[in-house]
């Protein structure tokens, strides 16, 4: 099948699994619905074949703008599904898949932004594999942040209704995001030391600004850690820092590759 029809129905499914999720939550289940992961993983299979066509095509790499968003959300989607098996993430369902549709319909019809990557070291590669996990597990970081950050709010006010019912403990909910965020700090570290190592002058002017504002990112999140270990930090802290972090992340990855591609027009 042509990957033009590929990508609307892939859309289509991501849509479908948000819309029966949605009112899956509106009946207040916690637990995820066989038809939503049934949905959600066809899109998936779906989204890994146009992610293969269009970012893999044969002679390399391509990590233009548009391509690289594709990725990035089947990863982001892949790492939220897997984790499904021993902690309830289900809700993050709701914001990943409606993005990752549009991120299939756009990689798939927009124009490339940058060209062809070829003969990548190993070194390289472990660089932009680790990039890649990193934004996909910081990504996830930031929306059950987004979560926490509603339900504080909601308990803070005695709000007791609504989507307060069908989440976890807010214990838990704080336990998921500190789980998350050491995964993605470990392969942010993988991905600053090894693009140190293997990239070209990491601080060229066309990297500094990513270069300076992933390791912003790094020590936002690293000192939240480190305020979580010994000081306790919890809850409003915690948010403020994931979400600051993240913020410095996105500008460091998507911010540098908008200004080179889209606007410069440099590749």
């Amino acid at each position: 099948m042509s990957i033009t029809l590929l990508a609307p129905l892939c859309a289509l499914l991501y849509l479908a699994a948000t819309g029966l999720q949605l009112l899956h939550l509106s009946q207040r289940h916690r637990q995820i619905d066989r038809s939503v992961l049934v949905l959600g993983l066809s899109a998936l299979v779906l989204h890994a074949g146009i992610v293969w066509k269009i970012a893999f095509p044969g002679t390399g790499v391509d990590l233009g703008f548009f391509k690289i968003a594709a990725l990035l959300f089947l990863v982001i989607n892949l790492a939220c599904v897997t984790s499904l098996t021993r902690r309830p993430l289900q809700n993050l369902l709701i914001a990943l898949f409606p993005l990752s549709a549009l991120a299939v319909l756009v990689s798939t019809f927009a124009p490339d932004t940058a060209p062809i990557l070829s003969h990548l070291s190993s070194g390289m590669i472990l660089h932009i594999s680790s990039s890649i996990l990193a934004y996909a597990v910081l990504t996830l970081a930031a929306i059950q942040a987004g979560v926490l950050a509603l339900q504080d709010h909601q308990l803070k006010h005695r709000h007791t209704r609504g989507i307060i019912q069908i989440l976890p403990p807010l214990q838990l909910m704080e336990s998921m995001l500190f789980e998350l965020l050491w995964i993605g700090v470990a392969l942010l570290t993988i991905a600053i030391v090894s693009g140190a190592v293997f990239v070209d002058d990491i601080f060229a002017q066309s990297l500094v600004h990513k270069t300076v504002l992933t390791i912003v990112a790094w020590l936002l999140f690293s000192t939240l850690l480190w305020g979580h270990y010994r000081l306790g930090w919890r809850s409003k802290t915690a948010v403020r820092f994931t979400l600051a972090g993240f913020a410095m992340l996105m500008l460091a990855f998507f911010g540098s590759k908008l200004v080179l591609e889209l606007i410069l027009q440099r590749g």
